[in-house]
């Protein structure tokens, strides 16, 4: 979660000639009197056109969340003065917020080990048209999968990690994440725990997708290990990363159904159709800012 009446504001000279440009205020803060009305008022009295507007509160921890989006056609504020305009609201209430804008073209990184699913059907998806973003680079520990990227028209980065090297490698990854100015980080099967530099430089910003409901199985061999417990249903978790292991905010969690008659293989198969579909959606609801993160938690305005 952003700090404390600070915000982060995604811009983008890029265009989307045939739909208009909009802007989404995403919050969240205390719950409290006159929220609601408040941001309602800013919007109205700058002639802002609503074509969006969710909220949510947390009743248990009294927490009030909110996404609202806005024409900026005919809006008031000039889109470099809408932080300015409604930061006065902001510190009034206490709120974590950011500002994102319809016609920003976020820059992804894939990284990926040996196994090759999510990386297929994520870099499918973008080229169909499924992912509003660009995927420049993929990012591996392991040279297998160079032709793949190549194929889909993307740079191919190997770099080998050892417990002496790791430090030093996710620096040198760090940099090349800097010099390709990287919005998100996408772990398409990433058998490497990501380092504290990495999860810092991007918070709620890195998405990983998970072999089961968390923290069921966890670990390796994970489909062997349900089979051998002769369970009923598989299952896929889309989080974001924090330092603590797998222990990140669920964005997207799905199951399948499986019996006495499925062998390893089978569950296997079923597993990575489920990992594919909730890692798809958790990136595009992040992509299309439905997303807002509070404590260890997320609200999924879909």
């Amino acid at each position: 979660m952003r700090d404390r009446n600070t915000v982060g504001i995604i811009s983008s000279n890029d265009t989307m000639p045939d739909q208009p440009v909009t802007a989404t205020l995403l919050i969240s803060c205390r719950d409290q009197k006159g929220l609601v009305a408040a941001v309602s008022a800013f919007l109205f009295e700058n002639d802002g056109n609503i074509i969006h507007a969710d909220q949510h509160t947390d009743q248990e921890e009294s927490v009030f969340l909110q996404r609202v989006e806005w024409e900026l056609n005919g809006f008031k504020v000039s889109r470099s003065e809408i932080a300015d305009a409604f930061a006065p609201i902001a510190k009034r209430f206490e709120m974590d917020w950011s500002i994102r804008f319809s016609d920003h073209t976020p820059r992804i990184a894939l990284f990926v080990s040996k196994l090759p699913h999510c990386l297929y059907d994520v870099l499918a998806r973008w080229r169909m048209g499924e992912f509003r973003a660009d995927i420049p680079i993929v990012i591996s520990n392991h040279p297998d999968h160079e032709p793949v990227a190549r194929d889909f028209g993307c740079d191919f980065e190997h770099f080998p990690i050892t417990e002496e090297t790791k430090t030093e490698q996710e620096a040198a990854i760090l940099d090349l994440l800097d010099s390709e100015k990287i919005d998100l980080l996408v772990l398409a099967r990433y058998m490497q725990i990501i380092g504290g530099g990495l999860v810092d430089r991007y918070p709620n910003r890195i998405i990983n997708i998970h072999h089961s409901f968390l923290p069921a199985f966890a670990g390796a061999r994970p489909y062997h290990h349900a089979h051998e417990r002769g369970v009923k249903i598989i299952g896929a978790t889309a989080h974001y990363v924090t330092a603590e292991l797998d222990q990140g905010p669920i964005i997207d969690q799905d199951v399948a159904r499986v019996s006495h008659r499925d062998s390893v293989d089978d569950l296997i198969r079923k597993g990575r159709d489920l990992e594919k579909t909730v890692f798809a959606r958790a990136i595009d609801l992040h992509l299309r800012n439905r997303i807002v993160v509070y404590g260890n938690k997320t609200v999924v305005f879909d």
